[in-house]
């Protein structure tokens, strides 16, 4: 047998996967992998199920259902003053996590370089590979998570084509302020960059943490393609809802690509979807305030065993350092916790390429019923 393509060979295991095997192996409190383990809204999930049950089961259009595409229209311009059509520059993915493979894929040719500003989501530099460009990293340095704007431009040569920004950060939970957002679009604008803006946490802020979309930074409307989803906004990252909002020349080039790769998004979580949207307002309050109790209660939890490091303002994420813990580096550390411990973590070493920081820590995901969060903090005793 011949051998598979060599876009994949260096390719392994989804530290994500890896993490949810080890907790499953080793009976451990998984706060490793990014989802709930509590379901979300109920009057949701009602939504979908008369959808079903009123036909919504057939193939749906494959630039995804109008009325999901309105209502995503609907919410950029009420909450952002931003203003997609639905028709021509909105297409609806299954998740975040295709809208990224189909946004690279769209955009990148071989040899293409593409900034990632590390620690990044796994799925970034794996699009990358596949669609033969060079993933290039600048680091995001501990402990603020702040870039260095020479380090940046250093970076930059003319095979540069696309820079990523998520926002609000997964692993870290950082918020990213205007003037930071700033120095990036304007590195963007000055080396005619596309720029992917991964939102997928848009609504998961605390204490009065603002998010601002980088296609409202002046500028930066036309060469910004955002991603996002309903996955991590309703607390069911299962239904994989997600959508690209870009110009009509690269919708277009995503359009051709999604086509192509899955031609279709579940057709009832898509009307339950654009119903949902249209509560964002009652609903997200009470989103916030819940995610936000469980943030206070682990960080607290965390401070008591010892543990100290900034709260996050954004996301279900804490980067926790674990230097004065252990001399361990976070692989090692994490597969002691798991086996001795029995706590799952995700080592945020993954997430990196250049730098050596995450070596240093260990990421850990608060989107968990109360009573795990502090079976994990109870497991953690005595560290």
């Amino acid at each position: 047998m011949k051998d598979t393509a060599l876009r994949i060979a260096d390719f392994k295991d989804s530290i994500f996967g890896v993490i949810s095997r080890l907790a499953r192996e080793n009976n451990a409190v998984n706060l490793g992998q990014g989802f709930p383990d509590f379901d979300g809204p109920e009057w949701l999930k009602e939504v979908a199920f008369r959808k079903m049950q009123e036909g919504h089961n057939q193939y749906a259009p494959f630039q995804g259902i109008v009325g999901l595409r309105q209502e995503v229209s609907n919410y950029y311009k009420k909450f952002y003053s931003l203003n997609y059509n639905p028709e021509s520059e909105i297409t609806i993915t299954v998740g975040a996590t295709e809208a990224i493979y189909v946004v690279i894929t769209a955009l990148i040719n071989p040899g293409d370089e593409v900034i990632v500003l590390e620690p990044f989501y796994d799925s970034y530099v794996a699009s990358i590979k596949m669609a033969g460009g060079i993933p290039v990293p600048v680091t995001m340095h501990a402990p603020d998570f702040t870039i260095d704007r020479q380090e940046l431009e250093k970076a930059i040569t003319p095979k540069t084509k696309l820079l990523i920004l998520n926002n609000p950060h997964n692993p870290t939970g950082k918020v990213w302020a205007k003037e930071e957002l700033l120095d990036v679009a304007s590195i963007a604008q000055k080396h005619d960059l596309y720029l992917m803006s991964d939102e997928v946490y848009e609504f998961l802020l605390f204490d009065g943490a603002k998010h601002i979309p980088t296609a409202t930074l002046d500028g930066m409307l036309e060469r910004t393609i955002t991603v996002s989803s309903a996955g991590k906004t309703f607390g069911l990252t299962g239904w994989k809802i997600g959508w690209i909002c870009a110009n009509e020349k690269v919708t277009r080039a995503c359009r051709l690509v999604h086509q192509y790769v899955t031609f279709a998004v579940s057709t009832p979580m898509q009307e339950a979807v654009a119903e949902g949207l249209t509560k964002l307002s009652d609903y997200l309050p009470g989103f916030v305030s819940l995610y936000k109790g469980k943030r206070d209660l682990f960080y607290t939890e965390m401070k008591n065993l010892g543990f100290e490091f900034a709260i996050p303002k954004g996301t279900y994420f804490m980067m926790v350092p674990i230097s004065k813990k252990t001399d361990l580096k976070d692989v090692d550390y994490a597969m002691k916790l798991i086996q001795e411990r029995k706590v799952a973590t995700v080592p945020p070493s993954a997430f990196y390429l250049k730098s050596t920081e995450g070596e240093k820590y260990l990421r850990f995901c608060f989107a968990k019923k109360d009573e795990t969060l502090r079976a994990a903090a109870k497991n953690l005793q005595g560290l």
